[in-house]
């Protein structure tokens, strides 16, 4: 029943990609429970969070399609593109630097646990500290306020940390609303995951096998309808709730792997 562990790798993905709940390590840890680190490879992994991010292409089509058409003469697409190009460079550079170190270390359950901890206690400070919404839509965006949150977004490199989360967290400090900072954490992951995507795939150009081929078509199936519904919970949700069930989520989740291994319950 391989195709049952290829659709749960595919929602794993799909479901916690754009939530700030960390996809990359709820993946490590579901291929660890599971025990599919032989039957899920690098490779899938890699796709599946590529076809997340065609879910935030295919939700924002419109607004992605009237800014390409409008570039050369409107102002305001050309500062939407600016502004992602600034908080895509910082994680971009560092990921380039750092990544297989990171890689080689840090991807197993315990570090993701323990950075899933710590980034729900962050998110818990920044949503009690006083949150002063001074960017409200888009629009308002400033370039440094698109770097500032890039310059989070490189948090995103530690397993378990959590893209979305460490841009929606910047954003959150930087004064965006929490609607504005999830929308832009879902433009920025464009670019990111999509260049991240290509370079990692550069490394694994081994020919695919049939059996390889099914099953990152499953996963990408099932990552992409589980992305969209994902995306548009997540902007419902926060347009009339803070980010802290999300954080408890962190908390908790961590925290039971840690006990469990402390406990030596699971061989983690």
């Amino acid at each position: 029943m391989d195709w049952i562990a290829d659709i749960v790798i595919g929602l794993v993905e799909g479901l916690t990609e754009f939530l700030p709940v960390s996809s990359t390590g709820h993946l490590v840890i579901t291929r660890a429970l599971l025990d599919l680190e032989e039957q899920i490879g690098f490779r899938q992994m890699i796709v599946v969070q590529g076809a997340a991010i065609l879910a935030v292409c295919f939700e924002y089509r419109q607004r992605l399609w009237s800014t390409a058409i409008t570039l050369t003469r409107d102002r305001h697409s050309r500062l939407f593109v600016l502004n992602l190009f600034l908080a895509f460079l910082p994680a971009a550079i560092a990921g380039l630097a750092f990544e297989d170190t990171i890689r080689s270390v840090l991807f197993a359950p315990i570090p993701v646990a323990i950075a899933l901890v710590i980034g729900g206690v962050l998110i818990l400070w920044a949503e009690r500290r006083p949150h002063e919404e001074r960017v409200t839509t888009l629009e308002q965006l400033r370039p440094a306020d698109a770097f500032r949150v890039g310059l989070f977004q490189m948090l995103a490199l530690f397993p378990g940390t959590s893209r979305s989360a460490a841009t929606i967290l910047g954003g959150l400090l930087t004064g965006l609303s929490r609607k504005t900072a999830a929308e832009f954490s879902f433009f920025v992951a464009i670019p990111v995951m999509l260049a991240a995507t290509g370079y990692k795939l550069l490394d694994a150009r081994e020919p695919l096998t049939l059996d390889e081929a099914r099953s990152i078509l499953i996963s990408s199936v099932a990552a992409f309808v589980a992305a969209l519904v994902a995306i548009r919970f997540l902007i419902r949700y926060v347009s009339q709730h803070s980010f802290a069930i999300f954080a408890w989520y962190r908390i908790v989740f961590g925290g039971l792997i840690l006990l469990t291994w402390q406990m030596d319950w699971v061989q983690w």
